[in-house]
């Protein structure tokens, strides 16, 4: 098993220029073409953890909260927010520059979970994360509740056996 990595290790930054080619008939960037670049960035903020080839195992809800247009560019923001046992949560933010006028607006952000494999193409132990910051341990902590929905989607875990989600749903019962 490798050392324990901060979460700062495996920030990624990239960036992308909106091209013709991007948009579709109302000159926004399409959809899909973000979902790639997304991909990218945190399939490679993934590797600088583990130091490792990663294969993206789910991807989380992307709801756009502003369109992209033709000739913006788009920043993607990515970094571990935990690591399991050979899989790891990266969270994106996404934001559209106007170079000429000097504004960043955030356009949306997601989860990704990618699964590190050995040569053989087999689940690889992954190092753990060490958050630092208090926002950073917020997402690790909270990573255990996006997981666990993510397994019940998934059908590889039965809402009952859900440990963390059990426990926020006796929250919300006993009224807290």
């Amino acid at each position: 098993m490798q050392q324990a990595k901060t979460a700062n290790h495996s920030y990624t930054e990239m960036n992308e220029l909106v091209l013709p080619n991007d948009t579709n008939t109302f000159g926004n960037l399409m959809g899909g073409k973000l979902l790639y670049w997304m991909d990218i960035c945190s399939a490679m903020a993934a590797q600088k953890h583990c130091n490792n080839v990663v294969v993206t195992a789910s991807v989380d809800n992307v709801s756009f909260r502003r369109s992209v247009k033709l000739g913006e560019v788009v920043t993607i923001k990515a970094q571990v927010t935990r690591a399991f046992n050979s899989s790891l949560e990266v969270r994106m933010e996404v934001f559209a520059q106007n170079l000429p006028k000097g504004t960043m607006e955030k356009s949306n952000e997601a989860y990704y979970t990618f699964v590190a494999l050995d040569e053989d193409g087999k689940p690889k132990a992954v190092p753990m994360l060490i958050p630092e910051t208090e926002g950073e341990k917020a997402l690790y902590t909270s990573a255990l509740q996006r997981r666990e929905l993510r397994l019940i989607l998934s059908g590889k875990l039965k809402p009952e056996n859900a440990e963390v989600l059990q426990d926020l749903i006796k929250l919300f019962q006993k009224g807290e």
